[in-house]
């Protein structure tokens, strides 16, 4: 097995190739065994979105693109992260600072609201990464 530390990845940006690539980090690091807890936060905060609001990042139209090469779309992704036990989180503020309710999230990806302590206290001596 390799390295089991966590993996700690701040999703900020509201560039799909950023928000995209991510993913691409989850989804591999947790196909390794490694935990791995998502934190969406600002213009990033749209990816969690009900329905697919991660159309309204920048460059999103690249998503069926990459999809009709063979390469994982943002919806292949996201169900690859949900079944591999990917943790998500949104922050609070960012939701706050876009004025994005709460109660406007994906039901399918168990999104926890939260804040930076319990970002940080979920990855531990884990490495943290900022896309």
């Amino acid at each position: 097995m390799t390295n089991q530390q966590p993996l700690g990845l701040v999703v900020l940006s509201g560039e799909y190739a950023r928000v995209h690539y991510a993913l691409m980090m989850a989804s591999a690091a947790a196909a390794i065994d490694r935990p791995v807890t998502l934190f969406f936060t600002m213009d990033a905060a749209v990816t969690v979105q009900a329905g697919e609001g991660w159309r309204a990042l920048a460059g999103s139209g690249r998503d069926d693109d990459l999809k009709a090469r063979n390469v994982a779309d943002i919806e292949t992704l996201l169900e690859a992260c949900v079944a591999m036990e990917v943790t998500f989180m949104v922050c609070e503020a960012g939701l706050k600072a876009l004025d994005m309710p709460p109660e406007g999230l994906r039901e399918d990806l168990g999104v926890e609201v939260t804040g930076l302590v319990t970002f940080y206290q979920a990855v531990g001596d884990g490495q943290i990464a900022t896309l």
